[in-house]
């Protein structure tokens, strides 16, 4: 990837080789489904999802696919992502395993209530 931050998703996704694109488009795919109401945005040079507020980020490396979604997101997630690498707020996805879609489904939609339960707790 060159070192220009990318404008959008599509530029984003076009600047990596065509076998890391189809990961990152299945990826963005899933996510879109999870939150179909959210707006993709870059954050920090990356893409993102944003619903009330940042939901997840997603990047591409050189052997894996980082995820962002937030500590919260891993912290409630931890026994399924144990097989992963992780952070407090991140997990990597290696390129040479299968992504586990229904697990991403999972903490997007996760994530997506726990936006909204914070703009309900702002409300009161």
């Amino acid at each position: 990837m060159d070192t220009k931050l990318p404008k959008d998703f599509n530029e984003y996704i076009a600047s990596f080789p065509e076998e890391v694109q189809e990961i990152l488009e299945r990826f963005r795919e899933t996510i879109r489904n999870a939150a179909p109401e959210a707006d993709e945005v870059i954050s920090y040079g990356m893409p993102a999802f944003k619903l009330n507020g940042m939901l997840v980020w997603f990047a591409a490396h050189s052997k894996h696919i980082g995820f962002y979604p937030k500590a919260s997101g891993i912290e409630t997630f931890k026994k399924e992502l144990s097989i992963y690498k992780s952070a407090k707020g991140s997990v990597r996805f290696p390129f040479d395993k299968p992504l586990p879609l229904r697990l991403i489904t999972k903490i997007v939609k996760f994530r997506v209530t726990e936006n909204l339960q914070k703009v309900k707790a702002k409300k009161k």
